[in-house]
């Protein structure tokens, strides 16, 4: 009889009794916009962006609706103009072209190395053929590339750096938390996210002009002096009479929620990295999977984990997630013609003018990735990790598809 895991891939831990009770007060208090307040007061959502600010090192933060409503704003705020090519990831989620398609830009789509982090002789190559001045640099899955270099390259194409910080939200590049080394970093709370407000995002930035254009971006309706982490009203002088209201505010029910969650979301990542390794040891016991490296500079958090196994073809991907579904393990393969759920692939942006990106196209063939919720157990991890071995062991052993 073959072991199988019984876990739910999709169920996060409760809600912590703090939040609840923070919750219910702001509805029964029924002041849920974040400007309803009472004179004097400071306010849920002002609240969250003092303490997340001085947690993540930032002068400035933002509370607004989502993740992506944050890049979106970000790009508008940094003067991303119609038309303007933008570098962004080949690898990453919907959200982070979806965000440039928005603002009218055009994305530039830079290839992923084996590890799943940005290409950066690819970078350097694409900003010059393209003459880009922005690139949106997607933290995608929690794999910081060199940091140090990145930024070398950015500064000697001029180009600004906005990060994507969905999947790093308390990682480290040499001591540096991600998002603190472009103009800006957006964050996401959604549920599957390192807090959990069902939707929500941050923007963070030490630029005064930039989050004074970005905070009038979100619809301040002129109340920016009631931000809990904003610049002062100097900044203001322009972009009040210049940016649009996008509507895009977080309300005081999902700060309230959130609060409690970021005093503990330190101790969370050690759990979720122990998670982490618990799988990883097991899959390094197999001879087909491959993991990416973790480099000594990255402090990582892993709420999810990637790898490759990379012998196998269309057919022998689908039927190792198969096996790994029959016994209770949720696997997304990246390399399906199909978006499937939160997964897809550039090839199904069809908003994205199609480029050329073999080495991307050939990761992807045989990238796997699987949540690691904090509701498994490290006990729980190495079981995963045993019948994610096992079945590699198991699947017909073909040549991998070339895209």
């Amino acid at each position: 009889m073959q072991t199988r895991f019984t876990g739910s891939f999709t169920q996060q831990e409760p809600i912590p009794e703090e939040a609840i009770e923070a919750a219910v007060a702001a509805l029964r208090g029924a002041r849920l916009h974040r400007y309803g307040l009472r004179p004097g007061e400071v306010g849920e959502a002002a609240a969250l962006e003092r303490e997340f600010a001085d947690w993540q090192g930032s002068r400035y933060c933002l509370a607004v609706t989502s993740g992506g409503q944050a890049i979106q704003i970000a790009l508008r705020a940094a003067a991303v103009a119609p038309g303007a090519p933008v570098l962004t990831n080949a690898f990453t989620l919907a959200p982070v072209p979806g965000a440039i398609h928005a603002v009218g830009a055009r994305p530039v789509l830079v290839e992923i190395d084996d590890d799943l982090r940005l290409d950066l002789d690819d970078l350097a190559r694409k900003a010059e053929a393209s003459g880009a001045r922005c690139l949106l640099l997607s933290h995608m899955r929690g794999h910081l590339c060199d940091m140090d270099r990145l930024m070398e390259i950015a500064r000697a194409h001029g180009i600004t750096v906005i990060e994507d910080c969905a999947h790093t939200m308390g990682a480290r590049w040499n001591g540096v938390r991600s998002g603190n080394f472009g103009l800006a970093g957006c964050f996401s709370t959604q549920t599957y996210k390192h807090l959990n407000s069902g939707e929500g995002g941050l923007l963070t930035s030490d630029d005064p002009d930039f989050m004074a254009r970005a905070t009038i971006l979100s619809g301040s309706y002129m109340l920016y002096a009631r931000h809990g982490a904003g610049p002062g009203p100097e900044s203001f002088e322009a972009p009040r009479y210049e940016m649009p209201n996008l509507s895009a505010r977080m309300d005081a029910l999902r700060a309230a929620v959130l609060r409690p969650q970021l005093a503990r979301l330190e101790e969370n990542t050690d759990r979720w990295n122990r998670r982490y390794e618990a799988v990883a040891a097991e899959l390094a016991g197999s001879a087909r999977i491959t993991l990416p490296d973790r480099p000594e500079p990255e402090r990582m958090v892993g709420s999810s984990i990637q790898f490759r196994v990379p012998d196998l073809d269309a057919a022998g991907c689908r039927d190792f997630v198969a096996r790994a579904g029959a016994r209770g393990v949720e696997l997304k393969w990246f390399g399906s013609a199909d978006p499937l759920g939160f997964t897809s692939a550039h090839r199904s942006w069809r908003y994205v003018s199609a480029q050329d990106l073999p080495r991307t196209d050939r990761v992807l063939a045989t990238l796997f990735d699987m949540r690691l919720p904090l509701t498994f157990s490290e006990a729980d991890c190495t079981l995963i990790g045993t019948i994610l071995r096992e079945e590699a062991g198991e699947v017909d052993q073909r040549p991998a598809a070339r895209p």
